[in-house]
């Protein structure tokens, strides 16, 4: 079995994105970046924070882009809610198709 970054980077991104594990997926990450056990201990100056930070940083870009993807699908849908369907409002352009036929 094969282990490389992007494999693992995938896995935490999915396993994140489904709502089924979601929250033990951050309440795991939280609890890793505040445990003294880590890949790298925390007692080495710089290769000890390395893995904390790119974790934190992994965390917060997946979080944010769950949060731009919910209010982007919540602005669309307030959207087309709020859109009139019978009546000609201001901004929005109608298309008409007509059929024409001489008259002789």
């Amino acid at each position: 079995m094969s282990f490389s970054i992007q494999s693992i980077y995938t896995w935490y991104r999915e396993t994140l994105r489904n709502p089924k594990y979601r929250w033990w997926i951050i309440l795991g990450t939280l609890a890793y970046l505040v445990s003294p056990i880590d890949i790298a201990p925390d007692f080495l100056p710089v290769v000890g924070q390395i893995d904390d930070v790119a974790i934190a940083v992994l965390l917060i870009s997946e979080v944010s882009q769950m949060a731009i993807d919910y209010f982007k699908s919540r602005q669309t849908q307030t959207a087309s809610a709020s859109e009139p369907t019978d009546t000609y409002s201001e901004g929005t352009p109608r298309t008409v198709d007509v059929e024409a036929s001489s008259v002789q």
